[in-house]
């Protein structure tokens, strides 16, 4: 299949989109969903106009380029002085939560999957653990939800990506038998070390060179106009590319350099920070595009029930029962820990990990990517559908009380 062809298709699919956009986000229907349901359209289930692979590198560069640019820009728009005062919360779901997430889920994947290694049941909880700031985004940017839970949520999505990268790679490691014993202990380290410092470092480095850098050339007027589009998308994209070169977490460096960007820049702020939201938002539905192509496709197209009920545990139990128990004693109402509970939907970061079992070929990698995309696949449909009713009743019920 040409591809120009796939191209003619991809670009045709965001402007007819791009028309419609806006009405479409003032009703309950995500506009991921869209993007999915329109590539299973165009793809070998439908109409077989796109024929695109997981294994293909193209994917796998579109899903994290994709993810770092939507990271740096959700933290750079994070409200400081709003998260200081409530820390704790996202503290809490990134060191307690996330920790009994991983540890539940590999529970319950050596319950369903016997077939699976134990390091195999590991990769498939951490793959499942981190939640998706883009498909987030329906509920952090809802004015109406309280400020408290919209930055804690924000938050807990920008970095538990990046913290289970090191975690990812150590069971991808210990699956593949590349590691064992006091060596897998030496590697534990080496990695959390390695992919969390160099990419807390670099984000920091880069956020505040690159504040000062605009603020100075803004003022000289040599930034001015069109070209304060194209910053802030340069900068995520460098942000993330250096600290993978160097050894460390791309995520993390992408969300710490928006949240560092985002705390010193105060001149041309939303202008640039606009602009770099389309380009992510752009960027978002031609991954999830590409992902509908890729379903009812091998090894996609044959789910079990084992497959579907882990998928319905990843998103309810798996995820809820961890953030009641991390929260415990802050004193938030029973509706706002349910709220948050429910909304850790998975997306970008599952689709990268997804990708990175795929090449190593494990004896139970089409389990864990099957399980994976169909996790995914059902996350989109119902925190798509349900975001805003929900927002909109929570909020109601709060201003009521």
């Amino acid at each position: 299949m040409s591809e120009y062809q796939t191209l003619t298709v991809l670009a045709a699919f965001a402007f007819l989109y791009s028309l419609v956009a806006s009405r479409l986000e003032r009703t309950p229907v995500s506009g991921a969903l869209v993007y999915v349901a329109v590539g299973l359209l165009c793809g070998p289930a439908g109409l077989r106009l796109i024929d695109l692979q997981i294994e293909s590198e193209g994917i796998r560069w579109l899903a994290e380029l994709t993810l770092a640019v939507v990271l740096f820009t959700d933290s750079a728009n994070a409200d400081l002085n709003v998260l200081r005062r409530f820390e704790a919360i996202p503290v809490r779901l990134l060191l307690v939560g996330l920790p009994l997430a991983i540890l539940l889920g590999f529970v319950v994947s050596t319950l369903l999957f016997p077939h699976l290694s134990l390091f195999e049941a590991a990769l498939l909880a951490t793959m499942l653990a981190p939640t998706d700031a883009a498909l987030g985004k329906a509920i952090v940017t809802n004015e109406s939800v309280p400020s408290s839970v919209r930055e804690s949520l924000n938050v807990e999505s920008g970095l538990n990506d990046g913290i289970c990268v090191p975690v990812l790679l150590l069971f991808l490691a210990l699956a593949g038998g590349e590691a064992s014993g006091w060596g897998a202990i030496g590697l534990a380290l080496k990695l959390s070390l390695q992919e969390i410092g160099i990419g807390v470092g670099i984000g920091l480095g880069l956020g505040v060179l690159g504040s000062a850098a605009l603020r100075v050339c803004s003022r000289s007027g040599w930034t001015i106009g069109s070209w304060l589009d194209i910053p802030v998308v340069a900068l995520s994209l460098l942000c993330f590319a250096s600290a993978q070169w160097f050894g460390g977490s791309g995520f993390i460096a992408s969300f710490v350099g928006g949240m560092t960007f985002g705390a010193l820049t105060r001149e041309h702020k939303a202008a640039v920070l606009e602009a770099s939201e389309s380009t992510g938002d752009a960027m978002a539905m031609l991954t999830w595009f590409a992902f509908g192509t890729m379903l009812f496709t091998p090894p996609f197209n044959r789910p079990g029930w084992r497959e579907l009920a882990y998928a319905l545990a990843s998103l309810t139990f798996i995820r809820m029962l961890p953030v009641l128990l991390c929260v415990a004693g802050l004193r938030l109402k029973t509706d706002t820990r349910l709220f948050m509970g429910w909304f850790g939907p998975r997306g970008l970061a599952s689709v990268v990990f997804a990708v990175m079992v795929v090449d190593k070929h494990l004896p139970g990698g089409d389990t864990l990517v099957t399980t994976t995309f169909w996790t995914i696949l059902l996350s989109i449909i119902a925190h798509g559908l349900s975001a805003n009713p929900l927002a909109t009743l929570y909020s109601k019920r709060h201003r009521e009380a």
